[in-house]
């Protein structure tokens, strides 16, 4: 039995945990949606320094059937005036770390919305506090809801399980479309400041941690970035990039906001005796040898033939109470990767993706800026060491008309 499940016993009952939520925009909102569907946590406090902003998340988690929380401008004000075990941190990126080291300090448990920050300048601060922070019985958490996926526990378990034999290459895609009016919509958005990046830090990053999960330990990056499709904008748009793994595997990794009008993301995942292929979060081709006695497939191979994708999925099916959100309200990664967080606090164990796993994540995308800012390949170590804090990104321009200029 695990020791969550030795945690937890039929006539034990787990007392509420209370979240405050700083950052009441868009993904405070999906937060709150999240939250909602867990009976284990409640939102007792909201924060942000635009009053309307919080009054009108507040309204709407009452309107939600949940008592109505406090309203605060700091996280100061809400530790003082709400009770608060766990804090959700849905603001700017650039905060992120800040923020944290703040709620860790005040002993409280903290869950952070990807990315972990838009800088390595403190990671170093903010691995030492998580650390210091489970000895405590704390828990720490980024959010990368991707890896709660049905499709992501399939593949993450037939490569630990050595399935696909030795893992060689995979291709990582992130085909989106993001309006002028996205980027207008906020003063920090498409900033190196607080936004960090563009269509790699904010729209790839889930990407780029199932990538890491996958494959391990990426080692060196070489990669360029444009922009081409908007205006008045610091960051990229569009980012193509080779990465190589301490295992030797190779992937490419393709993050666009100029794919108009939007297409998916799709990963796919290729070893010697196996390889998968999720799009748009499902599991849309599976093959593993083992699972097909006598079938090698030829000297040509199956050509995408024999997809064993149904009868792994059935091995791992949907919880009863997933089948009743709403998708369109509740955000089923969220609320998946919630129950981790939850059950990790109450077991007195590590979360399921740790400030680790982040920071590793982070790295690689800083590295990637840094590779087409100064147009060489980098070593990740070499980014976690900072050798590269100095450097500040850049975006190269494509643009026909700058071409034509």
């Amino acid at each position: 039995m695990s020791a969550a499940a030795e945690a937890k016993t039929p006539n034990q009952q787990q007392p509420i945990l209370k979240a405050a939520i700083a950052g009441c925009g868009v993904i405070g909102r999906t937060h709150a949606n999240a939250v909602h569907a867990i009976p284990e946590l409640h939102v007792t406090a909201l924060v942000d320094d635009i009053a309307e902003a919080a009054e009108s998340l507040a309204q709407s988690i009452e309107d939600n059937g949940s008592a109505r929380p406090g309203t605060f401008r700091t996280l100061t004000e809400a530790f003082t005036g709400a009770e608060v075990d766990v804090v959700i941190l849905a603001t700017p990126s650039g905060l992120h770390i800040h923020q944290a080291l703040e709620v860790l300090d005040a002993g409280k448990h903290v869950v952070i919305e990807k990315p972990l920050d838009v800088s390595m300048d403190r990671s170093c601060d903010i691995l030492a506090a998580a650390k210091a922070a489970e000895a405590k019985g704390l828990v720490a958490s980024v959010i990368s809801q991707h890896r709660f996926d049905p499709a992501s526990i399939v593949v993450d378990e037939a490569r630990r399980k050595g399935r696909f034999g030795r893992l060689t290459s995979a291709i990582a895609s992130v085909s989106w479309w993001r309006s002028q009016d996205y980027y207008d919509s906020g003063a920090w958005r498409g900033t190196w400041a607080m936004d960090g990046g563009g269509a790699v830090m904010n729209q790839g990053v889930h990407t780029v941690d199932l990538l890491l999960w996958f494959l391990g330990r990426p080692v060196e990056i070489s990669a360029k970035t444009a922009l081409l499709a908007h205006e008045d904008v610091e960051v990229e748009d569009t980012a193509v990039a080779t990465l190589t793994f301490e295992s030797g595997a190779l992937a490419v990794l393709h993050a666009t906001t100029a794919a108009y009008p939007g297409l998916t993301v799709r990963l796919q995942v290729m070893g010697s005796k196996g390889s998968a292929v999720i799009d748009n979060d499902h599991l849309e081709y599976f093959h593993a040898s083992d699972a097909a006695p006598g079938v090698d497939g030829g000297t040509m191979g199956l050509l995408g033939g024999g997809n064993q994708a149904p009868d792994e999925l059935a091995k791992f099916p949907v919880q009863p109470e997933d089948e009743n959100l709403d998708p369109t309200v509740y955000p089923a990664g969220h609320i998946r990767q919630y129950r981790d967080i939850v059950d990790a606090i109450q077991a007195d164990r590590p979360a399921g993706v740790t400030i680790r796993d982040a920071v590793t994540a982070l790295a690689t995308v800083r590295a990637l800026y840094a590779s087409a800012t100064i147009g060489q390949p980098v070593l990740i170590d070499d980014v976690l060491a900072g050798k590269y804090d100095h450097v500040e990104p850049r975006t190269g321009s494509n643009r026909f008309e700058d071409v034509q200029a």
